[in-house]
């Protein structure tokens, strides 16, 4: 085979290119001069991503800065995006452990301590790492097809190097979900006394989902089995290493399931607290 034959091809050689003895010019990538040769929808799913996530964030930034609808006094409702609520600004009955911060001006959200740190989080997060490469960065994509960067540096440097800050976000999201837990607890002593109402199994099926994504993390899955020679000196590790990986399978489920409860429990207090809807209630 001639060079010429390999021009034909779409192939390109080199001058410094090295051939095999008793073999034709080496040969190179094939020069194309389309982003993809794919004919199917492959920018169907990067959008969908990139609006679902895109949504979420516009919901919760509006949501974060109301300063309204987000306690219903009678029932105890307190919606995740505003606790815990420890500044004075903070409407009677809604600080669960106090107001050890004072007033607050309107461009600080009243969860500034929390929302950071859950920010943080989700962000550093494998699957959303993953989802906002493809979809918002375009590193790539989608499969075969190229991405517009013409360098990359990884997650070596600023901003990308904080990534790796994400088993510290972990710790903190585990206790911003012990808070959500005993608010979904507390919720069940309103001013009637306790009963149960639909906004209860609301709370809880919201944190139910929390802590399977919060557990579901990575960095879980080494805090409870990571750098273990043995598993079978460490039993115990190595049964919650297995019951958290099992979850881990599902964490990029459980990452979506979370972006919904958590719109859905702040709409449903938002509305029982303003008196646009009422509370169903089946106990008291």
């Amino acid at each position: 085979m001639t060079s010429t034959d390999h021009t034909d091809r779409g192939e390109t050689t080199e001058p410094g290119d090295r051939a095999a003895p008793g073999s034709g010019p080496a040969r190179t990538r094939v020069a194309l001069d389309r982003r993809t040769l794919r004919t199917d929808r492959w920018w169907v799913p990067p959008l969908l991503t990139t609006l679902g996530l895109a949504t979420f964030v516009v919901y919760a930034t509006v949501r974060s800065f109301m300063r309204e609808g987000y306690w219903d006094a009678e029932n105890h409702y307190l919606t995740p995006f505003y606790s815990p609520c420890l500044s004075e600004s903070c409407v009677p009955g809604s600080s669960h452990f106090g107001t050890p911060i004072g007033e607050l001006p309107g461009f600080i959200p009243l969860a500034f301590l929390s929302l950071p740190f859950l920010l943080g989080f989700r962000l550093t997060c494998y699957y959303y790492r993953k989802a906002y490469y493809r979809s918002v960065w375009f590193a790539p994509p989608a499969c075969g097809v190229a991405e517009p960067h013409a360098r990359y540096t990884g997650e070596t440097r600023l901003p990308l190097i904080v990534q790796n800050a994400h088993r510290y976000f972990f710790y903190a999201a585990v206790l911003i979900t012990v808070i959500n837990t005993y608010d979904a607890v507390l919720a069940f002593g309103g001013e009637r006394g306790v009963g149960i109402g639909l906004g209860n199994i609301v709370l809880l099926v919201n944190v139910f989902f929390l802590w399977c994504y919060t557990l579901s993390c990575h960095s879980c899955r080494h805090v409870t089995g990571g750098r273990l020679k043995h598993f079978s000196k460490n039993p115990i590790r190595y049964r919650i290493w297995t019951q958290v990986s099992k979850l881990n399978v599902r964490h990029m489920q459980f990452a979506w399931i979370t972006l919904g409860t958590l719109v859905l429990t702040d709409l449903y207090v938002w509305l029982v607290s303003t008196g646009t809807i009422t509370d169903l209630r089946i106990v008291n």
